[in-house]
């Protein structure tokens, strides 16, 4: 058998969790009035930290991230992820896709790209944070001191000289003295342009023959 409690037991409790409100808010309220700019600020830093505001390139990031795994079904260009890609550009399977893949994450994330599976695409001079082999146009986004702009999702590309162009490509995902790691499509373990799938990889920078950045000042 179930007690039944006493109603004047629930009025009672209900008038002391009001009356503690009372008093604590205003005290709340006081805590920010007197407090200073700076201790605001941290605050607010400690609350970022706790809570960091998706930015474009880290939405990039998450998405290529999300794509590490992708294999082609035949080891043909092929495959629903790959021809997914491939589909973005406006190609169906069987074509090279480094560069569809780039396009595709870009355009996922909301960013602006060229739509393309044509890899030098991805390195107009407007966009160019760091060309290795030749001087930068006026306009270009450098600015230091000729070396790349080290930010995550960073677009990078490799120059082939039988060629003559810029065959592959792929995104920077992290910066070091001397390498970067990435996250490319289209490669395998040994780092080929014609390889079967989405791989993590380690390159030398001085392997980098531009490095394009299709984000920007962008920080929603």
């Amino acid at each position: 058998m179930k007690k039944k409690i006493n109603p004047l037991i629930i009025i009672f409790s209900v008038l002391i969790i009001k009356t503690g409100l009372s008093l604590w808010l205003p005290l709340l309220g006081d805590s920010n009035r007197h407090a200073t700019p700076d201790s605001l600020a941290k605050q607010d830093d400690m609350l970022a930290e706790k809570f960091p505001i998706e930015t474009t390139r880290l939405r990039v990031k998450k998405i290529y991230d999300s794509q590490l795994g992708v294999r082609e079904a035949t080891g043909r260009n092929d495959g629903p992820q790959v021809e997914a890609y491939l589909a973005y550009t406006g190609l169906g399977k069987g074509h090279a896709w480094c560069a569809a893949f780039v396009c595709w994450v870009l355009g996922r994330a909301e960013v602006d790209n060229p739509k393309t599976a044509w890899a030098a695409s991805l390195f107009p001079q407007d966009k160019l944070v760091w060309p290795r082999a030749k001087a930068l146009a006026r306009g270009s986004r450098t600015t230091n001191n000729e070396k790349p702009i080290t930010k995550t999702s960073c677009v990078f590309g490799l120059y082939f000289p039988s060629l003559k162009r810029i065959a592959h490509c792929g995104f920077i995902d992290k910066w070091g003295e001397k390498e970067v790691i990435t996250v490319e499509g289209n490669t395998n373990d040994n780092g080929s342009r014609e390889g079967d799938g989405v791989y993590r990889k380690r390159r030398p920078i001085k392997s980098l023959y531009a490095v394009a950045d299709w984000i920007g000042g962008e920080t929603r």
